[in-house]
């Protein structure tokens, strides 16, 4: 039997396109805010676009946000684009907002004069070490990206990748079963698919 997992539903993103890309690499997946339903995932997935404090904000609208810091640490558990950077403790983006402070550290605003902001497009993904969910990527792989702000973990143990856009930041964080991706895995093509179907399979 294919591996549930609950797509959480807080109501701000283009969350179908994340529930097909699941789908395609052989995930039962369920788009939902039902607590029941979460609480008896085998694992979970927290996307989110557009700005943090929308997306924590619609967190907490669907009943949800204790729900899922608890689980976050007890099974797999998969943030994408916003949705990693809701695993930190705060960001800065049109003020200052808390996070779900699941790891240490914080979500800035790319500073540099020397690129344009949002950083939209294909970058490299450049791995730290070996990791189940960079599993059949190489080095130098691309991913499609579309972000103002990046995170900068406190540990640097917790940085499974880095790409460099004005300075090097981490687009990959994980500790535990507990992991973060920047890129959109919809949009990266065979790259996205297979960071899914490694989380899918083996996460």
């Amino acid at each position: 039997m294919a591996t549930q997992i609950a797509l959480i539903d807080h109501g701000v993103g283009n969350l179908r396109s994340v529930e097909k890309a699941l789908a395609a690499v052989g995930a039962n997946v369920v788009l939902t805010r039902e607590v029941n339903t979460i609480a008896a995932a085998e694992k979970i997935v927290l996307p989110g676009v557009g700005a943090f404090a929308d997306c924590m904000r619609g967190l907490r609208a669907s009943g949800t946000l204790e729900l899922v810091s608890r689980l976050a640490g007890e099974r797999p558990f998969l943030g994408i684009c916003v949705g990693m950077q809701m695993l930190f403790e705060s960001s800065d983006e049109m003020g200052r907002h808390p996070g779900l402070g699941l790891l240490p550290g914080v979500v800035t605003r790319f500073t540099s004069a020397d690129i344009r902001i949002p950083h939209t497009g294909w970058n490299k993904l450049e791995p730290s070490g070996e990791h189940i969910l960079l599993e059949g990527i190489p080095a130098g792989s691309y991913a499609y990206f579309n972000h103002s702000y990046y995170c900068a973990p406190q540990n640097s143990v917790d940085a499974l990748a880095y790409t460099d856009y004005g300075g090097r930041f981490a687009s990959v964080v994980g500790s535990g079963r507990m992991y973060g991706i920047q890129c959109h895995p919809e949009k990266s093509q065979h790259v996205g698919l297979r960071i899914l179907r490694n989380f899918v399979e083996h996460g």
